[in-house]
Protein backbone atom coordinates (compact mmCIF):
# COMPACT_ATOMS: atom_id res chain seq x y z
CA UNK A 1 0.00 0.00 0.00
CA UNK A 2 1.37 3.37 -1.02
CA UNK A 3 1.16 6.20 1.46
CA UNK A 4 2.08 9.85 0.95
CA UNK A 5 2.73 12.13 3.90
CA UNK A 6 3.01 15.87 3.33
CA UNK A 7 4.47 18.53 5.58
CA UNK A 8 5.53 22.14 5.48
CA UNK A 9 2.33 24.08 4.94
CA UNK A 10 1.32 27.04 7.04
CA UNK A 11 0.63 30.74 7.19
CA UNK A 12 3.05 33.20 5.62
CA UNK A 13 2.97 36.83 4.59
CA UNK A 14 3.03 37.83 0.95
CA UNK A 15 6.58 37.74 -0.36
CA UNK A 16 7.57 35.02 2.04
CA UNK A 17 8.66 31.43 1.44
CA UNK A 18 7.58 27.95 2.36
CA UNK A 19 8.97 24.53 1.59
CA UNK A 20 6.65 21.56 1.21
CA UNK A 21 7.83 17.98 1.55
CA UNK A 22 6.15 14.71 0.67
CA UNK A 23 7.47 11.30 1.61
CA UNK A 24 6.16 8.29 -0.26
CA UNK A 25 6.22 4.83 1.28
CA UNK A 26 5.22 1.48 -0.13
CA UNK A 27 5.91 -0.21 -3.42
CA UNK A 28 6.09 2.27 -6.29
CA UNK A 29 7.12 1.59 -9.86
CA UNK A 30 10.40 3.33 -10.59
CA UNK A 31 9.04 4.98 -13.72
CA UNK A 32 6.85 7.59 -12.10
CA UNK A 33 6.12 11.24 -11.66
CA UNK A 34 5.84 13.11 -8.40
CA UNK A 35 4.05 16.38 -8.21
CA UNK A 36 2.16 19.04 -6.36
CA UNK A 37 -1.37 20.14 -7.05
CA UNK A 38 -3.40 22.96 -5.54
CA UNK A 39 -7.08 23.20 -4.86
CA UNK A 40 -9.25 26.06 -3.66
CA UNK A 41 -12.92 25.84 -2.66
CA UNK A 42 -15.21 25.31 -5.61
CA UNK A 43 -12.39 24.72 -8.06
CA UNK A 44 -10.80 21.64 -9.55
CA UNK A 45 -7.43 20.43 -8.40
CA UNK A 46 -4.74 21.87 -10.66
CA UNK A 47 -1.14 20.90 -11.26
CA UNK A 48 1.45 23.28 -9.85
CA UNK A 49 4.65 21.37 -10.58
CA UNK A 50 5.50 17.84 -11.65
CA UNK A 51 8.84 16.04 -11.89
CA UNK A 52 9.47 12.63 -13.39
CA UNK A 53 11.94 10.03 -12.20
CA UNK A 54 14.35 11.12 -14.96
CA UNK A 55 14.08 14.77 -14.00
CA UNK A 56 11.66 16.18 -16.52
CA UNK A 57 9.87 19.13 -14.90
CA UNK A 58 6.71 21.03 -15.75
CA UNK A 59 5.41 24.10 -13.96
CA UNK A 60 2.13 25.93 -14.09
CA UNK A 61 2.63 29.33 -15.72
CA UNK A 62 1.52 31.07 -12.54
CA UNK A 63 4.44 29.72 -10.50
CA UNK A 64 7.29 29.78 -13.01
CA UNK A 65 10.27 31.63 -11.59
CA UNK A 66 8.89 31.47 -8.04
CA UNK A 67 8.48 27.78 -7.22
CA UNK A 68 11.04 25.00 -7.57
CA UNK A 69 10.25 21.30 -7.49
CA UNK A 70 12.87 18.69 -6.71
CA UNK A 71 12.99 15.08 -5.67
CA UNK A 72 15.29 12.68 -3.87
CA UNK A 73 14.80 9.25 -5.38
CA UNK A 74 16.80 7.60 -2.60
CA UNK A 75 14.29 8.88 -0.07
CA UNK A 76 11.14 8.72 -2.25
CA UNK A 77 10.63 12.36 -1.38
CA UNK A 78 9.48 15.33 -3.41
CA UNK A 79 9.88 18.96 -2.38
CA UNK A 80 8.30 22.21 -3.44
CA UNK A 81 10.22 25.37 -2.61
CA UNK A 82 7.80 28.27 -2.83
CA UNK A 83 9.26 31.77 -2.91
CA UNK A 84 7.71 35.19 -3.46
CA UNK A 85 4.38 33.84 -2.31
CA UNK A 86 1.23 35.70 -3.25
CA UNK A 87 -2.24 35.69 -1.68
CA UNK A 88 -3.51 33.89 -4.78
CA UNK A 89 -1.22 30.97 -3.93
CA UNK A 90 -3.46 30.24 -0.96
CA UNK A 91 -4.81 26.72 -1.37
CA UNK A 92 -4.62 23.18 -0.13
CA UNK A 93 -1.59 21.57 -1.73
CA UNK A 94 -1.70 17.87 -2.50
CA UNK A 95 1.20 15.58 -3.23
CA UNK A 96 0.75 13.09 -6.07
CA UNK A 97 2.67 10.06 -7.26
CA UNK A 98 1.70 8.60 -10.61
CA UNK A 99 3.13 5.38 -11.99
CA UNK A 100 3.93 5.92 -15.66
CA UNK A 101 3.15 2.42 -16.82
CA UNK A 102 0.02 0.83 -18.16
CA UNK A 103 -2.41 0.23 -15.31
CA UNK A 104 -0.16 2.06 -12.90
CA UNK A 105 -1.36 3.58 -9.69
CA UNK A 106 -2.25 7.20 -8.97
CA UNK A 107 -1.73 8.16 -5.36
CA UNK A 108 -2.58 11.27 -3.33
CA UNK A 109 -1.57 12.71 -0.02
CA UNK A 110 -4.00 14.15 2.49
CA UNK A 111 -3.20 17.75 1.59
CA UNK A 112 -1.53 20.60 3.43
CA UNK A 113 -2.92 24.10 3.78
CA UNK A 114 -0.90 27.05 2.53
CA UNK A 115 -2.24 30.48 3.43
CA UNK A 116 -0.61 33.67 2.20
CA UNK A 117 -1.73 36.86 3.88
CA UNK A 118 -1.56 40.23 2.15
Amino acid sequence: QVRLVESGGGLVQAGGSLRLSCVASGSIVSRNSMGWYQQTPGKQREAVAVITNVGRIDYADSVKGRFTISRDNTKNTVYLQMNSLRPEDTAVYYCNVRELVGGGGDYWGQGTQVTVSS
